[in-house]
């Protein structure tokens, strides 16, 4: 194993972990995100090559997302018949990913780790006390980890000082086919999940839990994406793909509940995670997408994991409970299994 820092612009670091087989993971202090996952040199998450084009493209590709993944409606919520009121966005109306800027713009404090078994980066934030409108004073830590055996591992640990909501997740895109000019929409997916949460237009959810069953957002039996995007199904229909959250059937970190196969069926990628739910976007940009490493992104040019519990938990109890009390510490971690032809 091997860890290497250098310059990433704009005063940030670039930590790059390579284990025994060549498996190479990056990341940066900025927004504690992940920026490259290379197997057998083919360039599997989406990223840019410097934190200027991050801050000036899309600063949430790859990024640490919290204090809450997702939306609140409104901005409101109530914690012990207390109502806060969060900043939100003007365009919505809802606050999104706990606020702007928020962890994916911090410059996170990092320490690297090196042990036999895998290398980790240990990144640390503080979000004071009324950040956005959330109380209490939040400590965060978020560690990757790449191991011997080809598993990056993400392992996100808040405590904070008062009651309050905490709900993080991690903002990876995947393109297994390494051309980030193609579609996913020949990938293939498996999921774990018998039922997803409808949301209205907005993307706020309808607080039900709807059955997948005679849905194409029904992937209990592995099929490309494709079926997904050629469908007229309405839940599809209004955001031009998936990005939805989705109830997993079973959790923890011995039970693979998702996994990613590439159209040439060489990289699979496979998730296992203690968190309940899976928001999976299909990056459905339309038009508006970024340049990319000197490549302009396609529509539906990546896929994520957005392990979390919920996004409306807040208000629907029936999809979680993100309450963080005083002095307690709420931890989740999720691990990327990736495997090549001859592993698979």
């Amino acid at each position: 194993m091997s860890i290497t820092i250098k310059d990433f612009g704009q005063g940030y670091h670039l930590l790059v972990l390579t284990n025994k087989h060549g498996l190479r993971l990056a990341v940066t202090d900025l927004g504690a995100r992940i920026v490259s996952l290379k197997a057998e040199n083919r360039e599997l998450a989406l990223g840019f090559d410097s934190a200027q084009e991050y801050l000036e493209k899309d600063v949430y590709i790859g990024a640490s997302i919290g204090r809450t993944a997702g939306r609140i409606e409104d901005g409101h919520f109530t914690l012990d018949d207390r109502t806060y009121q969060l900043s939100v966005d003007p365009a919505t109306g809802h606050s999104l990913h706990g606020g702007s800027p928020g962890f994916e713009t911090k410059k996170w404090s990092y320490q690297t780790i090196e042990d036999e078994q895998g290398d980790t980066v240990l990144f640390t934030t503080e979000s004071p006390d009324g950040e956005h409108g959330f109380p209490g004073n939040l400590r965060v830590e978020v560690r990757y980890t790449l191991t011997q055996d080809d598993i990056w591992r993400v392992t996100t640990r808040g405590i904070s000082d008062q009651t309050t909501l905490f709900n993080p997740t991690n903002h990876v895109y995947f393109n297994l086919s390494g051309d980030i000019t193609q579609p996913i929409d020949q990938h293939i997916l498996w999921l774990d999940s018998e039922e997803y949460a409808p949301l209205r237009a907005d993307s706020i959810p309808l607080g039900k839990k709807s059955s997948v069953t005679n849905t194409p957002f029904d992937f209990q039996e592995p099929k490309q994406l494709a079926t997904v995007f050629e469908s007229d199904f309405d839940q599809k229909v209004l955001f031009d793909g998936i990005d939805h959250p989705f109830f997993l059937k079973e959790q923890g970190l011995d039970k693979v509940v998702a996994f990613l196969v590439s159209p040439d069926e060489k990289i699979k990628v496979s998730v296992a995670t203690d968190a309940p739910s899976i928001v999976v976007f299909t990056a459905n940009f339309g038009e508006n997408t970024p340049e990319m490493r000197g490549k302009n992104l396609s529509d539906h040019g990546g896929i994520t994991f957005e392990t979390q519990i919920a996004p409306g938990a807040e208000q629907f109890s029936d999809f979680g409970d993100i309450k963080l009390p005083p002095n307690t510490s709420f931890e989740t971690t999720t691990e990327f299994k990736i495997e090549t032809r001859k592993d698979f």
